[in-house]
């Protein structure tokens, strides 16, 4: 068990509901300094749908969220999370590297696409495994999205994650798509927000868009995003026009919509589903 030194925020509003880790890059400490190395950079965030449980990808391992301070590492399975994403009842998709003991055994450096389908217990090979590394992972209905480290370019697939198109290449911080219009994708990039309408192999940016560090969907049309000051801004016409929708009280290190039925928390302090 370790502890959450990041303020995990729950934000509600009349619109939409949102789940993000504030703080630093990197968090948490064991009650065994000398043994566990607790979190460390966080690189995202799902919630669980079979139960409503948090996790947390972490550099050390994924994480389950047990309480407001506290965090379990899934199977005591040290391994570097760099993209996470649920696709549905304790199935998810994951990427990043294996633990440094794993890789001194002779283990390939890169996991490529995994999966699991018990909540992080166990962990499958779906594809790329030793030469991909997805730092953000997007599914829109029958395709999937994610941006490679390793060739800096956005790529697709539309068969389960088995295999890959190589679409345009850029500097992507995060992606959001939704499966109501499978071949437009958004960027969250250094030079602004930007969109594909041809699966990701071209890219335009959103004339008066916000500055975003990130950015998710919650229906073919509606796109919500921080930025780096933590302003909050909501689309309803793809991003063609915005509105803010709050401000978290710090910088988001990993984001992610939920739903619209949880209510406001301060933070560090977790509130269930209002009824």
């Amino acid at each position: 068990m370790v502890s959450i030194d990041q303020r995990l925020r729950l934000r509600a509003g009349a619109v939409l509901t949102l789940l993000a880790l504030l703080g630093t890059a990197c968090a948490g400490e064991s009650s065994q300094e000398t043994t566990d190395p607790g979190i460390g950079h966080v690189h995202g965030l799902g919630v669980d749908p079979a139960d409503g449980t948090v996790y947390i990808a972490g550099h050390y391992g994924l994480f389950q969220v047990r309480s407001t301070d506290t965090a379990r590492r899934v199977a005591d399975r040290i391994q570097d999370h760099m993209g996470l994403t649920v696709i549905g009842p304790k199935t998810f998709l994951a990427s990043g590297h294996p633990g440094a003991s794993d890789v001194a055994s002779g283990g390939s450096p890169h996991l490529g696409l995994i999966r699991t389908m018990d909540a992080g217990a166990t962990w499958t090979p779906v594809s790329e495994a030793g030469s991909a590394d997805f730092h953000s992972i997007q599914p829109a209905g029958t395709s999937l999205y994610a941006y490679d480290s390793q060739t800096g370019r956005v790529r697709r697939n539309g068969n389960e994650g088995q295999t890959w198109v190589s679409g345009a290449k850029a500097q992507v911080i995060d992606l959001a798509g939704h499966g109501e219009k499978p071949n437009r994708v958004y960027a969250t990039t250094p030079d602004g927000l930007q969109v594909s309408h041809d699966g990701g192999m071209n890219f335009t940016a959103l004339t008066g868009a916000p500055f975003l560090s990130h950015v998710d969907s919650l229906s073919k049309d509606e796109l919500v995003g921080v930025g780096a000051d933590g302003q909050v801004q909501a689309s309803e016409d793809s991003g063609k026009t915005w509105q803010a929708s709050g401000r978290l009280p710090g910088q988001a290190v990993a984001f992610t919509v939920v739903n619209r039925r949880w209510i406001v928390e301060r933070s560090r302090q977790w509130h269930g589903p209002s009824s």
